[in-house]
């Protein structure tokens, strides 16, 4: 993110990641609120740690179901609508898929394939049972997990983005990845945001992207990877095969009003590629996106939310 105006930086390392919140005014009192917010979703949400809701569902899977809080429920009934759409990539159940690579985690070999697929038997979201008048949520088989990592980012940016709104605060708010704006930057009409340039210097940009009251998530194969034997190993897995998902792709851009969006259409978008993506957004008008490719290419949808400035010549923005 990038702005003329003086800004006051407060961060803080939670759910394993580090988050970053600017101001326009030193004031550590604001900032310690918003991190305590986020902590308490946190405790909630994590699978870093035993105790927490989610875990609490995951040790009972196959025995008993389990009642959590009726916010933490809507964000699993969501998880698991968005995991059962027709060939998504999404899918919160692939918790021992994932923990079978160890990407990001010191992970760099590539799982048998006999155990990739005795994990994959454990990954249907079928087979997460919801009981919407309990809020209870019960995995029919032991060894099943679920992990809320995927949208848990963008709930809680929203959850924050709505305690600023309420103090008419203009922030603009970076939670992993995510960043979501409240009005516009001091002095300016939009907030400007970079786009990160894929496998390089984590102050390399493609691009900036310009906005007023939106939430700019990206999702790339870039952030958490390993190499061997000459071949990329990402964290974007496809559900079907247990294996990273190689297309065209090396990032997906989203523009929305809610970052929870961001997240889940990030991942969406990357698995339909470009061509499927772009006829998607066209009957989406509230949502945006822009795609970066292996061969250099930035493809912009239509802009309406958003606008895009080229800060890298290697790389080429192409109508679609």
């Amino acid at each position: 993110m990038t702005t003329d105006t003086p800004v006051y930086a407060y961060s803080a390392v939670l759910m394993g990641s580090p988050i970053l919140l600017k101001l326009f005014e030193h004031n550590e009192k604001l900032a310690g609120q918003v991190f305590r917010l986020i902590r308490q979703y946190e405790n909630a949400l994590t699978v870093n740690r035993d105790h927490s809701d989610i875990m609490a569902i995951n040790h009972a899977a196959g025995h008993h179901p389990v009642s959590v809080s009726k916010s933490v429920f809507s964000l699993i009934q969501c998880a698991k609508a968005v995991s059962l759409l027709p060939d998504t990539l999404f899918n919160f159940t692939l918790g021992p898929v994932v923990k079978c690579w160890k990407i990001g985690f010191q992970g760099h070999r590539v799982p048998p394939a006999d155990t990739l697929q005795a994990r994959l038997s454990l990954c249907n979201p079928e087979n997460v049972v919801l009981d919407e008048e309990a809020h209870s949520v019960f995995l029919t088989q032991s060894g099943m997990e679920i992990d809320l990592g995927a949208i848990a980012k963008g709930y809680i940016a929203d959850r924050v983005q709505n305690f600023y709104a309420s103090r008419a605060w203009r922030v603009p708010l970076l939670i992993w990845g995510n960043v979501q704006t409240l009005g516009a930057s001091a002095g300016q009409e939009r907030w400007a945001i970079g786009l990160k340039k894929p496998f390089a210097a984590p102050d390399e940009l493609v691009g900036i992207i310009h906005v007023v009251n939106k939430s700019v998530v990206t999702s790339g194969v870039y952030e958490r990877y390993f190499v061997l034997d000459g071949q990329c190993y990402h964290h974007i897995f496809d559900s079907k095969t247990g294996y990273p998902l190689n297309n065209e792709l090396l990032s997906v851009t989203l523009i929305s009003d809610r970052s929870i969006d961001g997240d889940i259409y990030t991942t969406l978008l990357y698995g339909m590629g470009v061509e499927k993506g772009m006829a998607y957004l066209a009957a989406r008008p509230d949502i945006e996106a822009i795609f970066v490719t292996r061969d250099k290419q930035i493809i912009c949808s239509s802009q309406r939310q958003f606008t895009f400035t080229l800060l890298d010549n290697s790389y080429r923005t192409v109508s679609y």
